[in-house]
């Protein structure tokens, strides 16, 4: 049994608290809230830790204190519970959070299992009491909570962060400028661990975190004690894409502390007045150099503002104007000649002063794991697995026929959200410019496949989220980097297989990328081509559908890849809030949906 009791928040709480059944020596979480700001946290004394959040002026203007308690929690359960509410509420957006980035990372304990799912009962008491405003369904698919610095970190995440920490201190300390690579596949966690870092650094910075506070992991602590120099530090946030850029920075103007000019393009970085000491650049390997861009001129005027000459790069401009990098990487993602080649990172890393970590725990695929990413990446190639392997928790697929798959997804859109239909870039995109009902009043469709019609996105910034993505096809511009609960990927014909030679071959006539194709060999063209589509199999953390409009490409994957039967079209999905069972079907030949509970 769980309560939460809300009492006023001022000196005669101490007393209501010392008196009440676990206000004294017991594990409890707690709630300090006004009309604008909360704080989270956890303690074993409750009237104790009340008596100093009074003493401190950040937490005298909240003016209600609520408790939540039961005789079954334990401090392992109390950690637990903090950090899902922090998590959760910072993204449900009834308040600005006052907690800082307290360094919480996961913890394993007896009966786990059973307390999370108590976890969704407490939410829905909260609910009841207007403390949160939002579903968790709703929540879980918002940027701020797939973005937010209060992400409990994996166990090699944490170890990269302290790491990080510990050597850059040293470095500023001996006066010593370094660069940091961190190694890491696609959703592993490389975006959320960039926003974590300059969370702490700017609340350390701003002397935010209350060093001798419960919560704070002591290793986080002794850091931020010890290395004063940390604290100094001009930090920012660089992203290349500007779809992902333009979110995180909706996501930083939404969190305490945070604000969206820490967020920067390469161009800002190279017409800043004042260098930065710590840049952290997120999808580093999408930073251009200057081959094959349309507008040569602005790029080379940042060039010769460095003298770098025509043989500067965006990575150039980036560590001449900091002291310090922490450049976030996967090879895998590079899609276009103007991508900076691998070489340049490799030679970086083997400069003395330069620190190489790597991330492995799969965060986005959680259902099929490492494995199937690996998996992913061998059957976009010319190096096949060596057999078939199913993935009975995610859900992988293959499809004969383009619009069932279409509907299909547009059927977990229904039931998940965050499900979307994205394409290789094997049609040309004739209406970049324009407005949605001007493409939808003159039927002026630009993808045709088997006598069916679509439209690219009508959004470049934010389509994901946009109200009409469900109708529309993605491009990988618009959605690398970003999380889905469900992809359908649709092969175009710039990809094909050659059945006689058993080899992926590219078709450059059908690949519509201009600035993806020029002065490139077809051997490159197919390793980026190859990239594009094993990342984009990674978009979906429930699962991928593909459809494949070469015939005998779509045969040979499908030897690695579960067919879609028409004949199985009735599926039962758990829900999660409430694990209320739902039966979803499809008509073939109809777009009408059923819900039967």
């Amino acid at each position: 049994m769980v309560d939460i009791e809300t009492y006023k928040f001022d000196t005669n709480v101490i007393e209501k608290l010392e008196n009440t059944k676990f206000g004294n020596k017991w594990p409890i979480v707690y709630i300090i809230n006004n009309n604008k700001e909360a704080y989270i946290g956890e303690t074993v004394n409750a009237y104790i830790r009340a008596k100093q959040h009074l003493d401190n002026p950040r937490r005298r203007i909240l003016n209600l204190i609520s408790i939540i308690s039961s005789e079954k929690f334990n401090k392992s359960v109390i950690l637990d519970l903090e950090a899902f509410l922090i998590k959760y509420m910072s993204a449900d957006q009834k308040f600005k959070l006052q907690n800082g980035n307290v360094g919480l990372q996961y913890h394993d304990y007896y009966q786990r299992e059973m307390y999370e799912s108590k976890f969704k009962e407490i939410w829905e008491m909260l609910r009841e009491k207007g403390i949160v405003q939002n579903d968790l369904k709703v929540i879980e698919n918002s940027d701020l909570f797939k973005y937010s610095p209060y992400k409990s970190l994996t166990p090699d995440q944490y170890e990269i962060v302290n790491k990080i920490l510990n050597t850059l201190s040293e470095d500023i300390k001996s006066e010593k400028q370094s660069t940091f690579i961190v190694h890491g596949g696609a959703g592993t966690g490389k975006t959320i661990l960039g926003i974590y870092l300059i969370k702490l650094l700017t609340e350390a910075k701003d002397n935010y975190i209350n060093l001798n506070a419960e919560g704070l992991e002591d290793d986080i602590k002794d850091i931020l004690k010890i290395h004063d120099s940390i604290k100094a530090l001009k930090v920012g946030l660089v992203i290349p894409m500007e779809n992902l850029r333009e979110t995180i920075k909706k996501v930083f103007r939404s969190v305490k502390g945070l604000n969206s000019k820490m967020v920067l393009s390469p161009t800002d970085v190279a017409n800043s007045n004042e260098k930065y000491d710590l840049l952290i650049v997120d999808e580093s390997h999408r930073l251009r150099k200057r081959e094959n861009l349309t507008n040569y001129s602005s790029f080379d005027n940042n060039n010769n503002k460095f003298n770098l000459g025509k043989n500067g790069n965006e990575l150039d401009w980036i560590r001449l104007q900091s002291k310090y990098q922490i450049l976030l990487y996967d090879e895998k993602q590079t899609i276009k000649p103007t991508d900076i080649d691998k070489d340049k990172f490799i030679d970086i890393e083997k400069e003395e002063n330069t620190h190489s970590y790597s991330l492995k725990t799969q965060l986005r695929c959680l259902l099929g794991g490492d494995e199937y990413v690996d998996y992913v990446k061998e059957i976009f190639s010319n190096n096949p697995p060596k057999g078939y392997k199913n993935f009975k928790e995610y859900d992988f697929k293959i499809f004969d026929d383009i619009e069932t798959m279409i509907n299909s997804i547009k059927s977990k859109n229904e039931v998940y959200g965050l499900a979307r239909n994205v394409a290789g870039f094997a049609w040309k995109w004739k209406n970049r410019k324009k407005k949605l009902n001007e493409i939808l009043d003159n039927n002026l469709f630009e993808i045709e496949i088997d006598g069916h019609k679509y439209i690219w996105n009508t959004k470049n910034k934010d389509w994901i989220n946009s109200p009409n993505a469900i109708n529309e096809i993605g491009c990988i511009h618009t959605t690398q980097g970003f999380d889905l609960n469900y992809t359908g990927l649709i092969i175009g014909n710039e990809l094909k297989y050659d059945d006689v030679n058993k080899k992926i071959y590219v078709d450059r006539d059908n690949y519509y990328d201009q600035k993806g194709k020029n002065n490139t060999t077809d051997e490159k063209l197919l390793e980026y081509i190859l990239n594009i589509y094993s990342t984009m199999c990674t978009r979906g953390m429930r699962g991928t559908y593909l459809y494949v409009c070469d015939e005998k490409l779509r045969k040979y994957l499908s030897k690695y890849i579960d067919k879609y039967s028409p004949d199985n079209n009735e599926i039962t999905y758990e829900v999660s809030e409430d694990d209320e069972k739902y039966t979803y079907s499809v008509a073939e030949d109809s777009e009408e949906y059923r819900y039967d509970l």
